[in-house]
Protein backbone atom coordinates (compact mmCIF):
# COMPACT_ATOMS: atom_id res chain seq x y z
CA UNK A 1 0.00 0.00 0.00
CA UNK A 2 3.08 1.95 0.58
CA UNK A 3 4.12 1.71 -2.86
CA UNK A 4 0.59 2.34 -4.18
CA UNK A 5 0.53 5.87 -2.49
CA UNK A 6 4.46 7.08 -3.29
CA UNK A 7 3.52 6.00 -7.17
CA UNK A 8 0.67 8.10 -6.68
CA UNK A 9 2.38 11.35 -5.08
CA UNK A 10 5.65 11.11 -6.79
CA UNK A 11 4.74 13.10 -10.13
CA UNK A 12 3.04 15.83 -7.99
CA UNK A 13 5.61 16.20 -5.95
CA UNK A 14 8.19 16.67 -9.07
CA UNK A 15 5.95 19.20 -10.27
CA UNK A 16 5.83 21.51 -6.71
CA UNK A 17 9.37 20.94 -6.58
CA UNK A 18 9.83 22.67 -10.23
CA UNK A 19 7.04 25.42 -9.34
CA UNK A 20 9.34 25.53 -5.84
CA UNK A 21 12.15 27.99 -8.61
CA UNK A 22 9.98 30.71 -8.68
CA UNK A 23 11.17 31.05 -5.04
CA UNK A 24 15.25 30.75 -6.01
CA UNK A 25 14.87 32.22 -9.66
CA UNK A 26 14.41 36.01 -10.75
CA UNK A 27 14.04 36.00 -14.30
CA UNK A 28 12.36 33.10 -16.52
CA UNK A 29 14.32 29.86 -17.20
CA UNK A 30 16.93 30.68 -19.98
CA UNK A 31 16.50 29.01 -23.59
CA UNK A 32 19.34 26.68 -23.52
CA UNK A 33 18.23 25.10 -19.95
CA UNK A 34 14.35 25.45 -20.90
CA UNK A 35 14.94 23.50 -24.32
CA UNK A 36 17.49 21.10 -22.57
CA UNK A 37 14.84 19.65 -19.95
CA UNK A 38 11.93 20.07 -22.54
CA UNK A 39 14.51 16.79 -24.71
CA UNK A 40 14.71 15.35 -21.62
CA UNK A 41 10.92 14.80 -20.77
CA UNK A 42 10.48 13.53 -24.57
CA UNK A 43 12.88 11.01 -23.86
CA UNK A 44 11.19 10.21 -20.35
CA UNK A 45 8.04 10.01 -22.29
CA UNK A 46 9.13 8.05 -25.28
CA UNK A 47 11.25 5.63 -23.77
CA UNK A 48 8.43 4.98 -20.54
CA UNK A 49 5.62 4.26 -23.36
CA UNK A 50 7.85 1.30 -24.46
CA UNK A 51 9.12 -0.28 -21.74
CA UNK A 52 6.75 0.44 -18.81
CA UNK A 53 3.73 0.29 -20.64
CA UNK A 54 3.52 -1.20 -24.50
CA UNK A 55 6.00 -4.48 -23.80
CA UNK A 56 4.12 -5.18 -20.56
CA UNK A 57 0.72 -4.69 -22.66
CA UNK A 58 1.70 -7.18 -24.85
CA UNK A 59 2.87 -9.84 -22.69
CA UNK A 60 0.06 -9.65 -20.27
CA UNK A 61 -2.60 -10.82 -23.38
CA UNK A 62 -0.51 -14.52 -22.62
CA UNK A 63 -1.39 -15.02 -26.50
CA UNK A 64 1.37 -15.37 -29.20
CA UNK A 65 1.62 -13.68 -32.55
CA UNK A 66 -0.54 -10.90 -33.72
CA UNK A 67 -3.28 -11.72 -30.98
CA UNK A 68 -0.55 -10.41 -28.28
CA UNK A 69 -0.43 -6.82 -29.92
CA UNK A 70 -4.06 -6.47 -31.10
CA UNK A 71 -4.58 -4.68 -27.68
CA UNK A 72 -1.89 -2.38 -27.74
CA UNK A 73 -2.38 -1.35 -31.43
CA UNK A 74 -5.66 -0.66 -30.47
CA UNK A 75 -4.99 1.10 -26.82
CA UNK A 76 -2.57 3.30 -28.50
CA UNK A 77 -4.56 4.51 -31.39
CA UNK A 78 -7.07 5.01 -29.42
CA UNK A 79 -4.81 7.43 -26.75
CA UNK A 80 -3.27 9.38 -29.79
CA UNK A 81 -7.23 10.11 -30.79
CA UNK A 82 -8.16 10.95 -26.92
CA UNK A 83 -5.29 13.41 -26.71
CA UNK A 84 -6.02 14.88 -30.61
CA UNK A 85 -9.44 15.92 -29.68
CA UNK A 86 -8.68 17.12 -26.11
CA UNK A 87 -5.69 19.55 -28.11
CA UNK A 88 -8.97 20.50 -30.62
CA UNK A 89 -11.12 21.53 -27.82
CA UNK A 90 -9.33 22.82 -25.05
CA UNK A 91 -7.55 26.22 -25.78
CA UNK A 92 -4.29 26.25 -24.63
CA UNK A 93 -0.44 27.71 -25.58
CA UNK A 94 2.68 26.01 -26.21
CA UNK A 95 5.76 26.85 -24.51
CA UNK A 96 7.67 27.95 -27.27
CA UNK A 97 5.10 30.76 -27.16
CA UNK A 98 4.10 30.35 -31.02
CA UNK A 99 -0.13 30.89 -31.97
CA UNK A 100 -2.36 29.79 -28.94
CA UNK A 101 -4.26 26.33 -30.41
CA UNK A 102 -7.58 25.26 -29.60
CA UNK A 103 -10.74 27.07 -29.86
CA UNK A 104 -10.67 30.97 -29.45
CA UNK A 105 -11.00 32.41 -26.03
CA UNK A 106 -10.35 35.54 -23.74
CA UNK A 107 -7.92 33.76 -21.85
CA UNK A 108 -4.50 34.98 -20.68
CA UNK A 109 -1.52 33.50 -22.46
CA UNK A 110 -0.27 32.12 -19.44
CA UNK A 111 -3.65 30.63 -18.15
CA UNK A 112 -3.10 28.61 -21.95
CA UNK A 113 0.26 27.70 -20.88
CA UNK A 114 -1.15 26.07 -17.71
CA UNK A 115 -4.29 24.27 -19.66
CA UNK A 116 -1.06 23.22 -21.80
CA UNK A 117 0.42 21.67 -19.49
CA UNK A 118 -2.63 20.19 -18.04
CA UNK A 119 -2.65 18.34 -21.06
CA UNK A 120 0.59 17.08 -20.47
CA UNK A 121 -0.57 15.73 -17.00
CA UNK A 122 -3.44 14.13 -18.02
CA UNK A 123 -1.77 11.18 -20.04
CA UNK A 124 1.24 11.10 -17.70
CA UNK A 125 -1.22 10.12 -14.92
CA UNK A 126 -2.92 8.00 -17.15
CA UNK A 127 0.50 6.06 -17.81
CA UNK A 128 1.25 6.08 -13.83
CA UNK A 129 -1.92 4.51 -12.62
CA UNK A 130 -2.11 2.11 -15.45
CA UNK A 131 1.74 0.92 -14.61
CA UNK A 132 0.68 0.49 -10.69
CA UNK A 133 -2.72 -1.02 -11.81
CA UNK A 134 -0.77 -3.72 -13.89
CA UNK A 135 1.69 -3.91 -10.97
CA UNK A 136 -0.94 -4.76 -8.49
CA UNK A 137 -2.74 -7.48 -10.61
CA UNK A 138 -0.30 -8.62 -12.59
CA UNK A 139 3.18 -8.14 -10.71
CA UNK A 140 5.33 -11.06 -12.92
CA UNK A 141 4.67 -8.87 -16.09
CA UNK A 142 5.21 -5.57 -14.17
CA UNK A 143 6.46 -5.36 -11.03
CA UNK A 144 5.81 -2.24 -8.49
CA UNK A 145 9.53 -1.34 -8.62
CA UNK A 146 9.11 -1.15 -12.52
CA UNK A 147 6.02 0.75 -11.65
CA UNK A 148 7.65 3.31 -9.41
CA UNK A 149 10.45 3.37 -11.51
CA UNK A 150 8.06 5.26 -14.06
CA UNK A 151 6.42 7.17 -11.50
CA UNK A 152 10.22 8.59 -10.76
CA UNK A 153 10.65 8.89 -14.32
CA UNK A 154 7.61 11.52 -14.54
CA UNK A 155 8.60 13.19 -11.54
CA UNK A 156 11.78 13.84 -12.61
CA UNK A 157 10.39 15.30 -15.77
CA UNK A 158 7.80 17.28 -14.33
CA UNK A 159 10.17 19.31 -12.79
CA UNK A 160 10.76 21.78 -15.59
CA UNK A 161 7.05 22.13 -16.10
CA UNK A 162 6.25 23.28 -12.80
CA UNK A 163 8.94 26.03 -13.10
CA UNK A 164 8.10 26.69 -16.94
CA UNK A 165 4.27 27.51 -15.31
CA UNK A 166 5.29 29.24 -12.04
CA UNK A 167 8.16 31.50 -13.87
CA UNK A 168 6.03 33.47 -16.40
CA UNK A 169 3.13 34.14 -13.76
CA UNK A 170 5.89 35.90 -11.67
CA UNK A 171 6.81 37.56 -14.78
CA UNK A 172 3.10 38.72 -14.94
CA UNK A 173 3.72 40.24 -11.88
CA UNK A 174 1.81 37.89 -9.28
CA UNK A 175 3.57 36.96 -6.02
CA UNK A 176 6.08 34.25 -5.99
CA UNK A 177 3.54 32.35 -3.33
CA UNK A 178 0.65 32.86 -6.13
CA UNK A 179 2.86 31.70 -8.48
CA UNK A 180 4.38 28.43 -6.69
CA UNK A 181 0.86 27.71 -6.12
CA UNK A 182 -0.25 27.68 -9.67
CA UNK A 183 2.58 26.05 -10.24
CA UNK A 184 1.90 23.29 -8.05
CA UNK A 185 -1.77 22.91 -8.56
CA UNK A 186 -1.12 22.50 -12.10
CA UNK A 187 0.12 18.76 -11.36
CA UNK A 188 -3.07 17.87 -9.29
CA UNK A 189 -4.51 16.28 -12.19
CA UNK A 190 -1.82 13.66 -12.47
CA UNK A 191 -2.56 11.59 -8.94
CA UNK A 192 -6.43 11.99 -10.52
CA UNK A 193 -5.85 10.30 -13.29
CA UNK A 194 -3.64 7.82 -12.03
CA UNK A 195 -6.21 7.23 -9.72
CA UNK A 196 -9.41 6.98 -11.48
CA UNK A 197 -6.99 4.66 -13.97
CA UNK A 198 -6.80 2.01 -10.97
CA UNK A 199 -10.19 1.99 -10.36
CA UNK A 200 -11.00 1.36 -14.15
CA UNK A 201 -8.62 -1.34 -14.31
CA UNK A 202 -9.70 -2.98 -10.66
CA UNK A 203 -13.46 -2.85 -12.14
CA UNK A 204 -12.66 -4.03 -15.67
CA UNK A 205 -9.56 -6.11 -15.02
CA UNK A 206 -9.45 -7.56 -19.00
CA UNK A 207 -9.30 -3.44 -20.25
CA UNK A 208 -5.99 -3.44 -18.66
CA UNK A 209 -3.94 -4.04 -21.57
CA UNK A 210 -5.63 -1.65 -23.22
CA UNK A 211 -5.22 1.07 -20.59
CA UNK A 212 -1.42 0.55 -20.76
CA UNK A 213 -1.13 1.13 -24.35
CA UNK A 214 -3.90 4.03 -24.07
CA UNK A 215 -1.37 5.72 -21.33
CA UNK A 216 1.70 5.14 -24.52
CA UNK A 217 -0.30 6.78 -27.04
CA UNK A 218 -1.19 9.45 -25.56
CA UNK A 219 2.03 10.43 -23.85
CA UNK A 220 3.31 9.99 -27.20
CA UNK A 221 0.82 12.36 -28.74
CA UNK A 222 2.33 14.82 -26.26
CA UNK A 223 6.41 14.25 -27.72
CA UNK A 224 5.70 14.16 -30.87
CA UNK A 225 3.23 17.15 -30.78
CA UNK A 226 4.69 19.47 -28.54
CA UNK A 227 8.28 18.76 -26.95
CA UNK A 228 10.15 17.59 -29.83
CA UNK A 229 9.13 20.52 -32.02
CA UNK A 230 9.72 22.66 -29.17
CA UNK A 231 13.47 21.48 -29.06
CA UNK A 232 14.34 21.94 -32.44
CA UNK A 233 12.90 25.73 -32.88
CA UNK A 234 15.30 28.35 -32.98
CA UNK A 235 18.39 28.28 -30.99
CA UNK A 236 20.50 25.79 -28.95
CA UNK A 237 18.07 22.95 -30.50
CA UNK A 238 21.29 20.92 -29.91
CA UNK A 239 20.69 20.46 -25.96
CA UNK A 240 17.29 19.30 -27.02
CA UNK A 241 18.65 16.52 -28.48
CA UNK A 242 21.24 15.67 -25.97
CA UNK A 243 18.53 16.06 -23.45
CA UNK A 244 16.61 13.42 -25.34
CA UNK A 245 19.28 10.95 -25.15
CA UNK A 246 19.78 11.32 -21.54
CA UNK A 247 15.98 11.51 -20.51
CA UNK A 248 15.83 8.15 -22.61
CA UNK A 249 18.45 6.79 -21.11
CA UNK A 250 17.76 7.44 -17.61
CA UNK A 251 14.05 6.66 -17.83
CA UNK A 252 15.55 3.23 -19.45
CA UNK A 253 18.36 2.33 -16.87
CA UNK A 254 15.81 3.03 -14.49
CA UNK A 255 13.12 0.78 -15.87
CA UNK A 256 15.75 -1.91 -16.05
CA UNK A 257 17.84 -2.00 -12.55
CA UNK A 258 14.20 -1.58 -10.86
CA UNK A 259 12.07 -3.33 -12.95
Amino acid sequence: MNGLAIGLMLPFAGTALGAACVFLMRREMPQLLQKTLTGFAAGVMVAASVWSLLIPSMEMTGKEGIASVIPSIVGFAVGILFLLSLDMVVPHQHIDGGMSEGPRSGLSRTAKLVFAVTLHNIPEGMAVGAALAAALEHNAFLPMAAALALSLGIAIQNFPEGAIVSMPLRMAGNSRRKSFVIGALSGVVEPIAAAVTILLASVVLPILPYLLAFAAGSMMYVVVEELIPETQEGRHSNMGTVGFAVGFLLMMLLDVVLG
